[in-house]
């Protein structure tokens, strides 16, 4: 029970004095992080808090599902935001760049050893980017609306894609009796297929009815929350019971429900909304102990910093930064939007998963990257944003009746369509 007083305490704090840490690139997750940190650690810590990772399994996947849900549907403009191409630049070049460029810097770090596969698990954790850390940098007036629109899409839809290969490394990775790669991939097909299936079918027609109750005055907007914060669960269930991917079938629901989305009352989202993110605080805040727990283990060794340093630096930057090459984004653009690439929950739960389903050394290496990408992610990213969005000019009112500052390009050259999307 101190447990809930304190975490409740903290919330209440932050509630309280916001605005101020803001300021100072402070977030909510930094702050539960820490709070995790110094309640547990020590010989007698305010907790004991010895966190089981087999029982938490369902409960962080159940969470993953719902803000996956919440990802899909808060996108602008569509699935792929108002900038469709250079959106599409971003998923379909730099993301695959960066997981192959991690996988590479793995094997020259840790070698083959620990096998290719489970290489390719440490990609697949480190490369989604989870914007809560650095959350103030997206409702920052100073950067161009331009900017932070494509890094909102880009974070909401990356962890969506690489979910399904996670898993399918994760089963490469821990294949009993020799399985080859062909039978893995064959075993992987259905579930996918099952999973897109079952997350359309629940996003869609729950979408159609929804709104169809709301028209004939059947349902009322507290009802209506309570329906939709359902949804993501009601898809990760659906799919898992017919043997499919939870997690790609919870995305796809947010996909085909955020069209219909638009078309119901105002805030009819906020509560998964507000669920999602208290759940994910209560994760920073076990993450926390989990960091303690593996400063304890003495799993830490440089080539683990090195390669944590790297993901977040240089193999992020750089495949950004090549794939939006010949558009019309600025080049100090573009390598903002590379640098502002948090890695939070679902990198957090991506390692605790494989953590459970490997065993060994390999598990060890698991957590240990997990936990230092995490925490220099939040020390890096959540500190230097602010500093980031200090480079760019402050924003000139706009004149009565003509285009805000946001709305002007950043560059001026010739869009790589030729349409001036």
């Amino acid at each position: 029970m101190l447990a809930l007083v304190v975490i409740m305490l903290i919330l209440l704090v932050w509630a309280l004095v916001a605005g101020r840490l803001a300021r100072f690139s402070v977030t909510m997750p930094l702050a539960m992080l820490v709070g995790g940190i110094v309640l547990t650690a020590g010989s007698d810590p305010v907790f004991i808090f010895e966190v089981d990772f087999q029982p938490a399994e369902h409960v962080v996947e159940a969470i993953l599902a719902i803000l996956l849900f919440v990802d899909a549907t808060e996108v602008p403009g569509g699935v792929l935001g108002r900038e469709p191409r250079r959106t599409l630049r971003l998923l379909l070049i730099a993301l695959p760049l960066s997981l192959l460029l991690t996988w590479l810097a793995g094997l020259a770090l840790f070698g083959s050893s620990g096998g290719l596969w489970l290489i390719a698990v440490l990609a697949t954790i480190v490369t989604p980017v989870d914007l809560a850390p650095a959350a103030a940098f997206l409702r920052d007036k100073r950067v161009p609306e331009r900017i932070r629109a494509l890094i909102n899409v880009e974070s909401g839809l990356n962890d969506g894609i690489v979910a399904p290969i996670f898993l399918f490394t994760l089963a490469a990775a821990t294949a009993a009796g020799g399985e080859s790669l062909a039978e893995t991939a064959v075993e992987a097909v259905p579930s996918l297929a099952i999973a897109v299936v079952a997350g359309g079918a629940v996003g869609w027609v729950a979408a159609q009815l929804l709104r169809r109750a709301l028209d004939a005055r059947w349902t009322q907007g507290s009802a209506l929350r309570i329906g939709v914060l359902a949804l993501p669960l009601l898809a990760y269930g659906t799919a898992m019971e017919l043997g499919g991917n939870g997690f790609v079938a919870a995305f796809v629901a947010g996909v085909l429900f955020e069209p219909a989305a638009r078309r119901l009352p105002a805030g009819t989202l906020h509560l998964v909304e507000d669920v999602g993110e208290l759940l994910s605080l209560a994760l920073w805040f076990i993450f926390g102990a989990i960091v303690n727990q593996t400063l304890a283990r003495g799993a830490i060794t440089w080539q683990v910093v090195v390669f944590a340093l790297l993901a977040l630096t240089v193999l992020r930057v750089a495949p950004v930064v090549v794939s939006l090459t010949g558009t019309d984004i600025a080049r100090r653009d573009r390598v903002v939007i590379g640098w502002v690439g948090p890695r939070g929950v679902a990198t957090l739960v991506f390692g605790m998963l494989a953590f459970v389903e490997l065993h060994g050394p390999q598990a060890e290496l698991v957590l240990a990257v997990t936990v230092v990408t995490i925490v220099a992610s939040v020390a890096v990213h959540g500190l230097s944003t602010g500093w980031v969005a200090r480079r760019y000019p402050p924003v000139a009112p706009a004149a009565p009746g003509g285009p805000s500052a946001d709305a002007l390009p950043t560059e001026t050259s010739t869009p790589e369509d030729g349409t001036g999307t």
